[in-house]
């Protein structure tokens, strides 16, 4: 493995931060509602922010699979949009200071960058590292939305109970550092909200608050999400209407919630995505439809951003 000291630069002056906690919001394989990309936008744009530490992307990105976007103008290349992974010193609403790791996700040296991550932590004496991410899942958006919570000690997660029991899932950056970090004896969480999967394309800033109120809860970190809640709430109307317009996709809503409730009270097992044991489809089928059902009846624009 390559030095992972060269993979980043870090301030010529550390501040004396105590033991804050970093929060990872990297982006990248999976961010049903663009929830963690919401969350960690909200941040930047309500609190100050300084860079402290920043990643050398190069290294790290596939530019051919996830190519940056550029901006063209009559005769001329006028603006590019140049992928950046930083770390951010801010301070919440008490002036607490906090780490944000933002930025996309990193193709490649997965292991380099983690080894690079953890002595990033060293340097600024990183207490719990949190990450955030979101699932697609069937689920109604008329329930409360459920977030899996995951940590290297139980104890950093008390009062979440699991969704699932044991499953195989595709591997993360952000979940590798998780489990290197856990390997190492350091306080590691990661929240993954729960996304209506018929809705995991657009924007659903509820997820995004509820990230962030896990933060605070498991933290402490009194971090900002008045106008994430306002921005849930024009979603949740806008959702409503095109989904009270015609009586299939009610009765598709209503399948669903029977589905999510039966879960609820233990009587669907442990998988939120196992068939009913009545005569409803599966919810994956009934997600599946009403997600057809939202496409034909949005345009683009038409819901809240």
């Amino acid at each position: 493995m390559l030095d992972p000291h060269e993979l980043y630069d870090v301030v010529d002056e550390v501040p004396e931060l105590g033991q804050p906690v970093l929060i990872q919001a990297m982006t990248g394989f999976v961010d049903a509602g663009n929830a963690t990309r919401l969350a960690r936008e909200h941040l930047l744009a309500s609190l100050e922010h300084e860079v402290v530490a920043t990643f050398d992307i190069d290294q790290l990105l596939d530019y051919r699979s996830r190519r940056p976007v550029m901006l063209f103008v009559e005769d001329h290349w006028e603006h590019y949009e140049e992928p950046r992974l930083e770390v951010h010193l801010m301070r919440d609403d008490a002036g607490t200071p906090f780490l944000l790791l933002g930025g996309p996700e990193p193709d490649l040296q997965w292991e380099r960058f983690t080894a690079a991550a953890i002595e990033v932590n060293r340097r600024f004496n990183v207490g719990t590292t949190i990450g955030l991410n979101a699932i697609p899942m069937a689920v109604p958006h008329t329930r409360p939305t459920g977030v899996t919570a995951h940590a290297s000690r139980r104890e950093l997660i008390s009062g979440y109970e699991p969704w699932l029991q044991r499953v195989q899932v595709p591997g993360s950056a952000g979940h590798l550092l998780e489990y290197r970090l856990g390997q190492q004896g350091h306080d590691a969480v990661g929240f993954a909200v729960h996304v209506p999967h018929y809705v995991a394309q657009a924007e659903y800033p509820a997820a995004a608050e509820l990230l962030l109120n896990s933060v605070s809860r498991t933290t402490g970190l009194l971090l900002p999400t008045e106008q994430l809640h306002t921005a849930a709430e024009a979603v949740r109307e806008d959702i409503d209407r095109q989904v009270a317009q015609t009586e299939e996709a009610g009765s598709l809503v209503s399948a669903l919630e029977e589905q999510y409730d039966s879960f609820t009270r233990g009587r669907a097992g442990t998988n939120l995505l196992a068939e009913s044991s009545g005569p409803l489809p599966t919810a994956d089928e009934l997600g599946a439809e009403l997600e057809r059902f939202l496409a034909e009846q949005t345009r683009p624009g038409d819901l809240p951003g």
